[in-house]
C-alpha cells in the first residue's frame, strides 16, 4: 500500500500552529520556515518496497516409486530374472503382466512393452507400412521425439498447423491431405493430453484414405466420450518417461487391436524364434507365421526392472489424475481471475470426458511484447519457477530447432501460439498451498515484466 510521507511533524498545539517554526533539512542546507510554509510544501507518495513470492521446491521432481513397485522390483532383482522372456511362461513375465494391465486399463486389445515411447513411435509406423520416403502428416506443436520416430522409420515429416488450444488444426490437416495426395499417414500428438476433435480428425483421415495413428505420450487417463484416447486411430502409443502418468524412467508401450501390427511390432522389439508365447497380449501365433524371417530384430524390449516398477501404478491412475485435475481448476481460476487480459487458459475439446492435468499452460495476451515476454520468463526462474515458452529457441518442443526434419512450409498459426504459449508442471508430491504460490509467482512476475 502507497504511504504518504509529510515533509514535516506538526507537533503543535492548535492556538501556536501556524506559528510554530520547523527546521526543514536537505542534503546541502538547513532552512528555517514557519508552518504555513510547510503546508505549502509539495507531499511526495513514495512506494514501499515490493515483497516477492519465491518457491523453493524442486518442479523437475518426479513422482516415488510406491511401496509396491519398490517390492517388486526387489523380486526381480533377486530372482535375476530381469530379461522379458526368461519365464518358464508368460504369466511368470512381469513384463507381459504390466502389458495385461495396460490393456485391461485403456481397453486395447493388444500391447507390446518397449524401452522409450519413441521407440513405439518409430516400431508403430514400421508395422503401418511406412517406407522410406514416405510421407507421414503429423503436428507442427509436438516434441522432437515424434519427427525423429518419423525420421528412424524412413518417413519424411510433413506439418499440420496447430491452433491456440494445443491441438491439431482440423482444417488445416484437410489443406495437408489435399495438397499432399501422395501421403497415407497421419500421426496425431495429444501433446500435454491435449486431444483435438477426434472425431472430425478421423472423418478427415477416412475420407482421404489415411492412415491415423495416435502419440497418447502425454494421454494416458485421458477419455474422449468415455473411451481412453488412442481408440481412434490404427495404433496408439503411450510413456512411462518419469514426466508421465507412469514413472519407470524410461519406457513406452503400443498399443492396437490390429493382429498384423501388433504381431510385427512384438517381432521388430525381439520375439524372435516363437517367444510371442511369453506374451500374454499379442495375438496368436498363425498371426506371426514367417515374420521372424522377414523382420528385423531391433530389440527395444521392455526390461523386467521397468515392468515391476510400472504395473502397480497403473491402479491408482484414475485417484491420481482426479488429484491433478482437481489443482489445475483452483489454479486455473486464480491466474484467469488474478491475470485477466494478460493470459488466457484453453479450454478442453468438447468431447473430452476425463481430461488429466498434471501441468498447465496459458497463452499470454497479444500486447505484450516479446521482451516483456521474455523479462516474464527470467521473473519467474529468478523467484523459482522455471516456466517453459514453448517457442523458445532451446524448446525442443519448437519446430524451429528440428534442423534433422525440417519444416518446408510456413506454418504462421504455430509460430504465432508457440511464441506466447507457456507451460508449467503441477508436481504431484506438492501440497495445495504450493499452487495458490505458483499464481502468486506468475502474477507477480507478470506485474514486473509490464512495469
Amino acid at each position: 500500500m502507497t504511504r504518504v510521507v509529510m515533509l514535516a511533524a506538526l507537533a503543535v498545539s492548535a492556538a501556536g500552529a501556524f506559528q510554530t517554526p520547523v527546521m526543514l533539512r536537505s542534503a546541502t542546507a538547513t532552512r528555517r520556515v514557519t508552518v504555513p510554509q510547510v503546508l505549502a510544501t509539495k507531499m511526495v507518495a513514495v512506494d514501499p518496497p515490493r515483497v516477492r513470492t519465491f518457491i523453493k521446491k524442486d518442479i523437475k521432481q518426479p513422482d516415488p516409486i510406491c511401496q509396491t513397485g519398490q517390492e517388486n522390483t526387489m523380486k526381480v532383482m533377486q530372482s535375476g530374472r530381469m530379461y522379458r522372456y526368461n519365464v518358464g511362461k508368460a504369466e511368470e513375465s512381469e513384463v507381459s503382466l504390466c502389458e495385461k494391465a495396460i490393456t485391461d486399463y485403456t481397453g486395447h486389445k493388444y500391447c507390446v512393452a518397449l524401452n522409450s515411447c519413441g521407440s513405439a513411435i518409430f516400431l508403430m509406423l514400421k508395422a503401418a507400412g511406412v517406407k522410406p520416403g514416405d510421407k507421414v502428416l503429423s503436428n507442427a506443436f509436438t516434441f522432437g521425439a515424434v519427427p525423429s520416430a518419423i525420421e528412424h522409420a524412413g518417413g519424411t515429416a510433413v506439418y499440420v498447423e496447430s491452433n491456440d488450444a494445443y491441438v491439431m488444426d482440423t482444417e488445416e490437416l484437410e489443406v495437408q491431405l489435399k495438397a499432399n495426395p501422395d501421403c497415407k499417414y497421419v500421426l496425431i500428438s495429444h501433446m500435454r493430453g491435449k486431444l483435438a476433435d477426434m472425431d472430425a480428425i478421423k472423418a478427415v483421415c477416412d475420407r482421404y484414405e489415411a492412415m491415423l495413428l495416435e502419440d497418447c505420450a502425454h494421454s494416458l487417463g485421458v477419455y474422449w466420450k468415455g473411451k481412453h484416447s488412442g481408440h481412434h486411430g490404427k495404433a496408439a502409443c503411450i510413456s512411462s518417461q518419469s514426466y508421465k502418468m507412469l514413472n519407470s524412467g524410461e519406457g513406452g508401450f503400443f498399443l492396437t487391436d490390429d493382429d498384423y501390427m501388433a504381431a510385427a511390432v512384438a517381432t521388430y522389439a525381439g520375439a524372435y524364434e516363437g517367444l510371442s508365447v511369453k506374451h500374454l497380449t499379442v495375438p496368436p501365433l498363425e498371426a506371426f507365421k514367417g515374420l521372424s524371417n522377414k523382420l528385423p530384430n531391433y530389440s527395444l524390449r521392455m526390461s523386467a526392472l521397468a515392468a515391476a516398477v510400472i504395473r502397480p501404478q497403473v491402479s491408482t491412475l484414475d485417484q491420481r489424475a482426479e488429484k491433478y485435475n482437481e489443482r489445475y481448476e483452483k489454479l486455473k481460476s486464480e491466474l484467469s481471475r488474478r491475470a485477466k487480459g494478460l493470459l488466457t487458459v484453453p479450454d478442453v475439446t468438447p468431447g473430452v470426458s476425463q481430461p488429466v492435468h498434471d501441468s498447465i499452460q496459458f497463452n499470454l495476451a497479444d500486447h505484450i511484447t516479446p521482451a516483456q515476454v521474455d523479462q516474464f520468463l527470467a521473473e519467474c526462474h529468478a523467484h523459482g519457477l522455471p516456466v517453459e515458452l514453448f517457442g523458445a529457441k532451446s524448446n525442443a518442443r519448437n519446430f524451429v530447432n528440428w534442423e534433422f526434419a525440417p519444416a518446408q512450409d510456413p506454418l504462421p498459426k504455430t509460430s504465432k501460439m508457440l511464441a506466447r504459449a507457456c507451460d508449467v508442471r503441477l508436481p504431484l508430491m506438492w501440497d495445495d498451498e504450493d499452487f495458490h504460490t505458483m499464481a502468486d509467482v506468475i502474477v507477480e512476475s507478470l506485474d514486473a515484466a509490464l512495469m
